[in-house]
C-alpha cells in the first residue's frame, strides 16, 4: 500500500466527520453502539444479511418502509441516517491531532472491509453455480 498522507499529523475530523460520515457508517455504528451483530439486526428487519452487508457498506441503500423499520430499530431517526442530522449519535469525541499513519490505517481497513463484503457475495454465486453444475452433471 502506498501512503497518499504527505503531512505527518492529520486532525480526527478528516477522517470521521458528519461532512464524511457515510449513511452505512451511521447506521453501522448505532448497530454497534446497541451491540447488535449484523445477523441479529437482518432477522428483526426480515432481511438477508448480505443486505445489511450492502446497506453498511454503502453499496445500497433500503427503501423507504425498511429505512422507517431500521430507524426505529436502531433508536435513530430516518433523517440522521440518511444525512446526519437529526436523533441519532454523536461522533466520536475530538481527539485532536492523529497521526497520519493511523488514518492511513483506519482507511485500509475500511476499504478492506467493503473488499470483504463484495467477495464474499462473489464466493455465494460461485457456490450457487457450482451446486447447480454437480447437480446438472451428478
Amino acid at each position: 500500500m502506498t501512503d497518499s498522507t504527505t503531512d505527518a499529523t492529520t486532525d480526527a475530523s478528516d477522517w470521521y466527520s458528519d461532512e464524511t460520515a457515510t449513511f452505512g457508517d451511521r447506521m453501522a455504528g448505532a448497530r454497534e453502539a446497541l451491540g447488535m451483530t449484523r445477523t441479529e439486526l437482518a432477522k428483526r428487519l426480515g432481511v438477508r444479511l448480505k443486505t445489511v452487508r450492502a446497506w453498511e457498506d454503502d453499496l445500497a441503500e433500503p427503501r423507504a418502509n425498511k429505512l422507517q423499520m431500521l430507524a426505529g430499530v436502531l433508536n435513530v431517526s430516518m433523517m440522521w441516517l440518511i444525512n446526519g442530522q437529526g436523533d441519532g449519535l454523536d461522533g466520536p469525541a475530538e481527539q485532536g491531532v492523529i497521526p497520519g499513519d493511523v488514518r492511513a490505517i483506519l482507511t485500509e481497513i475500511r476499504q478492506v472491509k467493503s473488499d470483504m463484503g463484495r467477495l464474499s457475495d462473489r464466493l455465494g454465486v460461485l457456490e450457487k453455480r457450482l451446486r447447480s453444475a454437480l447437480k446438472e452433471h451428478g
